[in-house]
């Protein structure tokens, strides 16, 4: 939706990609076992990837300010709601909400899988700033594509250190529940580092005018 690009592109994002072109973005199966595999070898907590975390959780938190902070002093303004129950069926009434700006968030607390870094209102304000900046930014949706599209568009938001330990907290958590936890339960966090290459997007597959991503499709 318009305020939400416009609002990234005032925040900073290092974005140059048309709206449309997200739309074809598509998670090759073979890289997303490869990440799904990756995440589930690798340990619990990892202090190599602490300067990264620590990296992605400064500038979460200032893109949370930035999208609560009243319109009229710059921010977008949105709404946050931190709820006990999932409350959205789909990607359209997540939108819907966030057109109206204002937001629910399923509580980290209540998830009963807490996260070796971050503490729950931490990873709260990160999933609200994906939901916006990822998936509300995008239209897409919440199965393997929509993910790996909102991980493309979310990760132009942050700086090469902390994109590292976004890819491992959006790519790596949902590519091991799609691929490796059945699609209905998501793995226990980590706080550790993947190969390079997966916080890398010209491993983004897309169907087609990849030209218009900057990016590649693995061959």
């Amino acid at each position: 939706m318009a305020y939400v690009r416009h609002g990234t592109a005032r925040y900073g994002s290092t974005d140059i990609t048309t709206p449309q072109a997200y739309a074809r973005v598509r998670l090759d199966p073979v890289v997303g076992a490869a990440i799904a595999d990756a995440y589930l070898a690798a340990p619990i907590r990892d202090d190599r990837a602490y300067p990264a975390y620590a990296a992605f959780c400064r500038e979460t938190v200032r893109q949370y300010h930035f999208m609560v902070g009243r319109a009229e002093f710059g921010g977008l303004g949105v709404e946050v709601r931190v709820v006990d129950v999932d409350p959205y069926p789909d990607v359209a009434s997540m939108v819907d909400d966030v057109r109206r700006r204002r937001l629910k968030v399923w509580a980290s607390a209540a998830s009963g899988n807490p996260h070796p870094f971050l503490g729950d209102g931490e990873n709260d304000m990160f999933r609200a700033v994906h939901d916006v900046f990822g998936h509300a930014a995008t239209g897409r949706g919440f199965d393997r594509h929509g993910e790996e599209a909102a991980w493309l568009k979310h990760a132009t938001m942050y700086s090469p250190l902390a994109r590292r330990a976004l890819a491992t907290e959006t790519r790596g958590q949902n590519c091991a529940r799609i691929f490796r936890c059945g699609g209905d339960r998501f793995p226990e966090q980590k706080a550790v580092l993947l190969p390079r290459l997966f916080s890398d997007p010209r491993s983004v597959s897309v169907r087609r005018a990849d030209a218009e991503l900057g990016v590649r499709t693995p061959r």
